[in-house]
């Protein structure tokens, strides 16, 4: 008979998630908010995050293959910040553009790929 092994008790993944959170936050903590390079430079963080998205090839990218997992995380996001805050509440015409943009892109995107497979 074969026996079945033992999960291992050790490690990160094996801890509950509510102390995989603790422990996750302390790094974030680490660090006092006006040494933290991201904070400090929105031009480098946006760089860093246009660099990770050309690093994933485009058939690995969740949002571009999963639009409905995109569309609930924005959602989420965009209720993050305060009503003042939010650019498109406040202009319409941002709102608008944005959304042309969107949807010429994702065209784009469609017309792309259906020339990569023929």
């Amino acid at each position: 008979m074969t026996e079945i092994p033992q999960k291992s008790r050790r490690g990160f993944a094996s801890m509950a998630p509510e102390r995989r959170k603790e422990i996750a936050a302390m790094g974030g903590r680490s660090i006092p908010p006006e040494k933290r390079s991201f904070s400090q430079s929105p031009d480098l963080a946006a760089s860093a995050g246009a660099k990770g998205g050309k690093a994933t090839p485009s058939g690995k990218r969740t949002f571009s293959s999963v639009a409905g997992l995109a569309a609930r995380a924005g959602a989420k996001g965009g209720k993050s910040v305060a009503d003042e805050k939010r650019t498109f509440s406040v202009n319409r015409e941002a709102a608008a553009e944005a959304g042309r943009r969107g949807v010429a892109a994702r065209k784009a995107n469609i017309l792309r790929r259906a020339r990569e497979t023929s």
